[in-house]
């Protein structure tokens, strides 16, 4: 998916780059799937939604050896006619999870150098959702391979490791990389960064227990932890809640602020355009970052610093490379709502804490800016199409 049909941060981030490359003359053209939300935003140019993925609503479907070989082979031919057509330079890959990896490995054999922005898990679980090359790794059918692809005209086997140079955005996301077997050898870190626009911290205000989270609706986010902790403050404090995410899961988040009475003071908005959200921050007291697994980056922290807001957060993961307890945010751990009660409670008791927070954090997200980012992604793509000499 591809802005502004996305659900995530990843594609905003996917969109910034491209647009970096198109403001210092580059063509940028982009290939994603036909996913769509509602939206008034029009699509940007060179912008083709014609690929097929193995995602449905949230859910990775089973799907039959015909129904397979149909989608590999769609994508496949919209990949070769683009490259046809276009015949660039260097191929960018991004959020690859559910899409075709045989399409990494047809450029790879096609020999068009490319370099792969990593700013999730899907060098993990994208094999694992693969419908048609991660039949060939199973036991007893890899030697089936070479037979499938004279067959079908498709790649059955991918070599991740040779197929791209890798920029990933935190060690801990190439540490799981490598954990799962890859080497990825010829790889980078470049963290991400906030908007330059974000970066005017906004005057203090009076605490007023506004409690702000920005991020999909899913578990492993901690939402519920959020909602936990609203339960054990203040009867004035609400909790505002910006994003989407599975409809079951957002139910069983109403169904759990209802149960602990707190459900009128929970508003949730939905998604917001990049556009509004500085304005989101700005109305909250501190912004909330429960999350309860490896988190790739985080850059909601990173925001909210940048407009002068509080953070509490449990550091998992990539913030946990920035995140500095009692420096620029408070710490807590992972799963423990008393916890984040007990630290949004100190915030509000303790100004020159917040003042502290509000300092160093705005510090910290001034040397991570997506301006950074984007210079990286410029070099890199540089780098790959000046190393293989072509053109």
């Amino acid at each position: 998916m591809y802005p502004p049909h996305h659900l995530g941060g990843y594609e905003l981030v996917w969109r910034s780059a491209m647009r970096h490359l198109r403001a210092r003359g580059h063509l940028a053209r982009v290939l994603t799937t036909g996913f769509r939300i509602a939206t008034d935003e029009p699509d940007e140019p060179d912008t083709f939604r014609e690929l097929r993925w193995y995602w449905h609503d949230h859910a990775w479907p089973r799907i039959g050896w015909r129904a397979r070989i149909a989608l590999e082979r769609h994508n496949a031919t919209v990949l070769e006619r683009h490259l046809e057509q276009l015949r660039p330079d260097v191929v960018s890959w991004w959020a690859m999870g559910g899409m075709s990896l045989a399409l990494v490995e047809l450029v790879r054999r096609a020999r068009v150098p490319a370099v792969a922005f990593v700013a999730d898990d899907w060098l993990l679980y994208g094999p694992k959702v693969d419908r048609w090359t991660r039949t060939f790794r199973r036991r007893g059918l890899a030697g089936l391979a070479p037979l499938a692809e004279r067959v079908t005209g498709l790649p059955a086997r991918v070599d991740l490791d040779a197929a791209a140079r890798y920029v990933l955005i935190s060690e801990t996301v190439r540490d799981r990389a490598r954990a799962s077997g890859l080497a990825l050898r010829d790889s980078t870190i470049a963290h991400l960064g906030v908007d330059p626009d974000f970066l005017r911290p906004c005057p203090p205000r009076a605490w007023g227990w506004r409690l702000l989270y920005v991020g999909r609706i899913d578990e492993r986010k901690g939402i519920r932890d959020a909602i936990d902790a609203l339960a054990q403050l203040r009867p004035e404090a609400t909790l505002t809640v910006v994003g989407e995410g599975d409809p079951a899961e957002t139910e069983r988040m109403r169904a759990q602020a209802r149960t602990l009475g707190v459900a009128d003071r929970v508003a949730l908005v939905g998604m917001r355009s990049h556009a509004q959200l500085p304005a989101l921050y700005e109305a909250a007291d501190v912004v909330l970052f429960p999350v309860r697994w490896l988190e790739p980056w985080g850059i909601v922290p990173l925001e909210a610093m940048a407009l002068g807001r509080p953070v509490v957060a449990t550091g998992m993961g990539g913030s946990g490379e920035y995140l500095r307890d009692g420096e620029n945010c408070l710490l807590v751990p992972a799963a423990e709502p008393a916890r984040i009660a007990q630290a949004v409670a100190m915030l509000a008791d303790d100004p020159q804490l917040r003042a502290r927070l509000r300092t160093s954090g705005a510090r910290t997200a001034a040397t991570h800016t997506e301006t950074i980012f984007n210079q990286a992604v410029v070099a890199a793509l540089a780098r790959a199409y000046g190393e293989a000499g072509v053109r």
